[in-house]
């Protein structure tokens, strides 16, 4: 879990970069070039959460539903 937590903080930094940028009235570029990198950033840090949780689902002994919950959270970050 240690790399997702580092990508959400990554993140939520350049999350307050966006809107300290739009606040400044910074150039719509720079900001959305920033904000499609902390999108990415969580994007990255869903899926290793999901990863891991399809891995202990598949190890373990867990019900067809617990399986097909995990594969539609998979889904929704696609």
């Amino acid at each position: 879990m240690k790399p997702a937590i580092n990508r959400l903080k990554r993140a939520q930094g350049q999350l307050a970069a966006v809107i300290r940028m739009l606040e400044e009235g910074s150039d719509c570029r720079t900001v959305v070039t920033q904000l499609s990198a902390a999108s990415k950033a969580v994007d990255r840090a869903g899926f290793s959460i999901i990863a891991t949780g399809l891995e202990q689902c598949l190890a373990s002994e867990d019900s067809v539903a617990d399986r097909a919950e995990m594969e539609k959270l998979f889904m929704s970050l696609a």
